[in-house]
Parts: structure tokens; sequence; C-alpha cells
């Protein structure tokens, strides 16, 4: 499978013996792409294989510690790994303040360049065959919610068709498949005579912390994944809208007014040892709905 998603942490504000601080990562055709970092997260990048591949992307949804004290670590170990492809670090406004005084002082001895770009809410960063939209959140910070969303692929590919028109199997049909014309006896065959209608691409939505809110709704419109914050049971919404978190209940109406397929509870809080009661209130209200371990991993297929 060539895109999957892995829980690195799934806690939340300190970690609790059976899960870590905040961190997502998802691996894509050889890249690793990773949103909050929190302390450990290097540790299990290790632990499960994952790697430091030179294709490696970090997104800070906000900056509170549990969300972005891993990366200094993160930075440290790629150094000594004699690193030296850049590391393009994405993150709401003052992320430079906290990582600029960490290269300048060389805490961090960097043996490679960082490359930060600060974002805000509304934003489209483009890579080619998918982009990361990005939404603001509700929270006590800015907290900046990120979409991973894959571009629509070419339709489905009709062989009998591309016989008809006398194009031979072999090459020709894979450049046809990728979306190119070709020409065969001096004509001239166009991808739209042989392939379906363009289908589309994945899509995996981070909310970061946030409470509920209608920019992070329409940021999970038709998600594949949601993966949403919900760091309070129903019987705590008081203290939820006061700390501007998320209720299990609120994550589950995010996910059906979204038209997710598939939600994740996460930022769990250590007031929690068994989140069953966190699981069974979300699935009231939106059945499709799991709490993930440390260390699980899902993969994400193609849609037909």
């Amino acid at each position: 499978m060539d895109l999957e998603v892995w829980f690195l942490g799934t806690g939340g504000s300190i970690p609790s013996p059976g899960r870590g601080l905040p961190s997502i990562a998802i691996r894509r055709r050889g890249e690793l792409l990773i949103f909050d970092i929190g302390e450990g997260t290097q540790k299990q990048i290790i632990k499960l294989g994952l790697g430091f591949p030179s294709k490696m992307r970090i997104f800070i949804t906000h900056l509170h510690g549990d969300h972005i004290f891993g990366l200094p670590g993160l930075l440290q170990t790629l150094s000594m790994l004699h690193r030296e492809h850049p590391l393009q670090v994405y993150g709401p406004r003052g992320t430079r303040e906290f990582l600029d005084p960490l290269l300048a002082t060389g805490l961090v001895k960097a043996t490679f360049p960082v490359l930060l770009r600060e974002v805000v809410g509304g934003e489209v960063l483009d890579f080619g065959e998918y982009e990361i939209r990005t939404a603001l959140g509700k929270h006590s910070v800015a907290n900046i919610a990120y979409a991973l969303v894959e571009k629509p692929r070419p339709g489905k590919f009709y062989p009998e068709k591309a016989r008809e028109l006398g194009v031979p199997e072999g090459p020709l049909w894979s450049k046809l498949q990728r979306g190119e014309s070709v020409e065969v006896g001096g004509r001239v065959v166009h991808p739209q005579q042989v392939l379906g209608p363009p289908r589309r691409g994945r899509k995996v939505v981070y909310s970061g912390d946030t409470a509920k809110c209608s920019s992070v709704v329409e940021l999970a419109r038709g998600a594949d994944l949601l993966i949403h914050e919900a760091t309070f049971s129903k019987s705590l919404t008081e203290r939820a809208e006061r700390d501007l978190h998320s209720t299990s209940v609120w994550a589950a109406e995010v996910a059906k007014e979204a038209g997710a397929k598939l939600l994740a509870l996460v930022h769990i809080s250590p007031r929690y040892a068994d989140p069953k009661v966190l699981e069974q209130e979300a699935r009231e209200i939106f059945s499709n709905t799991f709490i993930p371990n440390d260390g699980d991993c899902i993969a994400i297929p193609l849609p037909d």
C-alpha cells in the first residue's frame, strides 16, 4: 500500500504509560510527512522502522509544548546521522521564534538546511501529486489543521477502446494510462478516448487541537480519514468549551457533518486509562469511529 497513516503518539498534554505525545506520520511513495512532533516522536519513528528518508516534511499545528518539543531532538538526531538533505518545516506564525534560536545558539547543530515556512489558515501548499490544504482551528492559540489531498488520477483504462483505435499493447498503453497522448500510424490518440472519467485521490485530515468549528468541518469534507482530537468525554463539555478542546461527541459531529468515511480519535487525556467511553460516545453519532493506540498503522486504499 502506498499511503499509510502511522499513529506515533495519541495522547495529549502529558504522556501516560500507554500513550505518548501527539504525532502522526503519513508514509507515501517514499516520503514521510510528520504532523506534530511531541517528545518521543523520533524514538517511535525508529521503533516502527519508518526511517528518516531524504524526502521528509514536518507540519506543526500549534505552539504548545506537547506538539513541538520533539523537534529539537529530531534535528539533533538527523545531524548525528550526518543528514545533508534539506528538511522542510511548516507551522503557524511564531514557529520561527521557536526554531531560529535553537539553530542560532548552536544548541542544535544542524548539518543540513532547515527550511521553515510559516503558514496561515486557508493556504494551499502544492507538492506536485498532492496538496496540503490548511484551515484555522478554534484553540487558545493559533492552530492550523492540515489536509493531505491527492490530485485526481486518470480514469479507468479500457483496453478494448485502445485496440479499436489501433494502439498496440505495450508502452503506448502505459502512456495513455498516465494521461499522455500517443501517435499511432500518423494519428494522435488522446487519453480521453480510452479512459473513463478522472478518479479522485485520497484525503487525510488532521485537526490538531481545536473545539468543534466550521472551518475544520469544511477542510474534512469527504475525507477518507479524519484524525480529530477528543480530549474530553461529553461529561466535561463545559471544560472543553473553556479550554477550546474537543469532546468525543464534537469530533463525531465534525466527521458526520463533513461526510468523512472514517474517524480516528486522538489527543486522549491521561484521565482516561480506558478510553472506551470516548469511543462509545462518538459511535452513537458516527459509527465508523475508532481510537488508535501508539504504533498503530492503517493503509488508505485508492478509490476505484
